[in-house]
C-alpha cells in the first residue's frame, strides 16, 4: 500500500541522502514550491453584481410595461364609454365627451 501525506503539507519529505548530508555538514536544505497565484480577482466576484443589477432593470422595465398596458387598457376604456354615452346633459349643461366621426 503507498504512503498518502494529508492535504496541505507542503514538503511530504526530504530525501534521505539530503538529510544525512545535512545533519552531517550542517548544512541547511532549501525546500522550493512553486505555486501559481491567480494575477486578479475570480470571474465570479464580477458575476454575482451583474446578475442583480440586470434582475433590477428586467424587472424595472416589466413595471414599465405593465404600467403601459394599464394606461393604454384605461384610454380605450374611457373612449368606449364616451362614444356609447353621446352628449351628456347636468342642469342646462350639455358635454360632448366624443367627436363624431363623419367629421
Amino acid at each position: 500500500m503507498s504512503h498518502r501525506d494529508p492535504p496541505g503539507i507542503v514538503a511530504p519529505h526530504i530525501p534521505a541522502d539530503a538529510y544525512r548530508r545535512a545533519a552531517a555538514t550542517g548544512q541547511p536544505i532549501v525546500v522550493v514550491h512553486h505555486t501559481t497565484d491567480p494575477a486578479g480577482r475570480p470571474l465570479r466576484y464580477y458575476l454575482l453584481p451583474l446578475v442583480v443589477a440586470g434582475a433590477a432593470a428586467m424587472g424595472c422595465w416589466g413595471l414599465v410595461a405593465a404600467l403601459c398596458a394599464l394606461l393604454d387598457a384605461a384610454a380605450h376604456t374611457a373612449t368606449v364609454i364616451a362614444q356609447t354615452a353621446g352628449p351628456l346633459g347636468i342642469g342646462g349643461i350639455t358635454l360632448k365627451l366624443a367627436r363624431p366621426k363623419g367629421k
